[in-house]
C-alpha cells in the first residue's frame, strides 16, 4: 500500500514518543496529547511517514 520509508531506530523512538504522549494524555487532564500521540504511534506501527515521502527522506537501511 505505502513505501516503507522508516528505519528501525527511527520507528522505535516514534512508538516510545508515541506511547509516551498516550500516557501522558491518559493520567493528566491534558488529553490533547493523547491524540498527539496516536500520530507518531501509527507511522511507527505502518512503517510510512507522509512527510518523509513529501520530503524524499527515507531511513531504511540500504540494500546491499
Amino acid at each position: 500500500m505505502f513505501k516503507k520509508n522508516i528505519g528501525t531506530v527511527d520507528r522505535a523512538i516514534r512508538a516510545i514518543v508515541g506511547l509516551a504522549l498516550i500516557a501522558l494524555g491518559l493520567t493528566n487532564s491534558g488529553m490533547a496529547w493523547g491524540w498527539i500521540g496516536t500520530v507518531p504511534l501509527a507511522t511507527a506501527i505502518f512503517s510510512t511517514c507522509p512527510a518523509y515521502s513529501l520530503i524524499g527522506l527515507n531511513t531504511c537501511a540500504r540494500k546491499t
